[in-house]
């Protein structure tokens, strides 16, 4: 076991339990709430392609029966004991978040146990959920945003790892209740799962609980902790549709989560696109009109990183859009001030402590840790990375952006 104390005075304990389990807690006896993040180390790289959507549907159907309960009995168990709680299928990881008082923390582990150990995938509850996940990629026709942001996911990350979460018409039609129990025996068990905790724990008796409750919980071998290899490839998709507004987004190499240099692409997507004061905002929406939204982000799949843009503009405007978003992309490493590397700066270390006092919001940064760096990191290192970034880093990092290998995905009437 090893455990370090933060800038921030927190004690964080982590251990390899012999369940197979993963555990890390963040020890805040101050705070009045415990926040549990059970993340299960599954994703879409795990379903075969003709099933595209299985990892989604069997995210929707866990909670649904068990072995002791109904869907009913579970959320009222759970109601008993005044949890919040839920579930979220991510691109590499299946999640369960519980927030509760510090009285009920055991009982709540063993609910979640029963719901990850112990689901049986009702017949009912499988066909309820692929019905619905069928008329959501329906109504995502109505959605070009999300249409889009599919589009470029797959041209950037890859027909694997950029497949979309919620499959396609005719791999949902394949998805059984069978197909949907096998593929919950062989991708969840303990050995995949990662639990981390924020609040005021013990963590002796938390840490016995768990291994009672997931001993059972499949192979205790340690899996799912590697990456999917992939590298972004310069490609272009465009799909024409009948819209009053063009859609855009582009996408190019960023930063994985890991690096050294993660906190100044932070730094430079605030001057970009931090709020209405960024680049994008006041040049390509305020002074030239030419967009109805417009933004950047970055997003990390584990062992790489995305920085993302896009925009909704008219389709005579697309071109002259796509030109001023490239425009600005280079103009960040030609004619940065200080004030704005100030501004984004500390706008984001301001949003960091504030989300710092959430304790759900700890508990879910311990687990993104555990995910992207194998250990606990703790607010202090990052809020430090924050504080040393400066003027010439953020102008090297600019002119390290590589704008000759995009990905351009557009949706609507024009193409570029």
């Amino acid at each position: 076991m090893s455990a370090t104390l933060d800038t921030l005075r927190s004690t964080f304990v982590h251990e390899d339990l012999a369940c197979g389990v993963e555990f890390a807690a963040d020890l805040l006896p101050d705070r009045r709430t415990v926040a549990l993040t059970f993340r299960v180390l599954t994703g879409v790289t795990d379903e075969p392609a003709e099933l595209a959507g299985l990892h989604a549907i069997v995210e929707r159907t866990l909670a649904k029966g068990t072995q002791r309960f109904d869907g009913r009995g579970l959320a009222d168990a759970f109601d008993r004991l005044g949890a919040q709680w839920g579930t979220a299928a991510g691109r590499q990881s299946m999640i369960v978040r519980v927030l509760c008082l510090p009285e009920y923390v055991l009982e709540a582990v063993e609910l979640v146990a029963e719901l990850l150990v112990r689901p049986t995938f009702p017949d009912e509850a499988c066909r309820v959920a692929v019905e619905l996940a069928q008329q959501e990629l329906r109504h995502l026709e109505d959605e070009p945003h999300e249409l889009v942001g599919i589009m470029i996911h797959r041209l950037a990350l890859g027909p694997q790892l950029g497949r979309h979460l919620g499959g396609t018409p005719e791999s949902l039609a394949r998805i059984t209740p069978e197909t949907v129990r096998q593929h919950w025996q062989r991708c969840y068990s303990a050995g995949r799962l990662q639990v981390a905790v924020a609040g005021p724990v013990e963590p002796r008796p938390l840490i016995k609980r768990l291994e009672e409750c997931f001993a059972e919980f499949g192979d205790a071998t340690r899996r799912g902790r590697a990456g999917v290899p992939w590298a972004l490839r310069a490609g272009r998709e465009h799909r024409a549709k009948e819209l009053e507004q063009q859609h855009i987004a582009l996408a190019l190499s960023g930063r994985p989560r890991d690096d050294p240099r993660f906190a100044t692409e932070q730094v430079l997507l605030g001057v970009l696109s931090g709020g209405m004061s960024g680049r994008l905002f006041t040049e390509v929406r305020e002074k030239q009109g030419l967009v109805y939204w417009v933004g950047a982000w970055h997003s990390q799949p584990r062992g790489g990183g995305l920085i993302q843009l896009g925009a909704s503009t008219t389709p005579q405007r697309c071109r002259q859009t796509y030109d001023t978003l490239l425009r600005e992309l280079r103009r960040l490493g030609e004619d940065l001030t200080e004030a704005e590397v100030v501004r984004a700066r500390d706008g984001l270390i301001a949003q960091f402590e504030t989300e710092d006092d959430l304790t759900r919001a700890r508990a879910g940064s311990l687990s993104d840790d555990l995910f992207y760096f194998g250990r606990p990191v703790g607010p202090g290192p990052k809020l430090a990375a924050l504080r040393a970034v400066d003027l010439p880093a953020v102008v090297a990092e600019a002119r390290a952006l590589r704008l000759d290998e995009l990905c351009v995905a557009t949706l609507g009437p024009a193409t570029l």
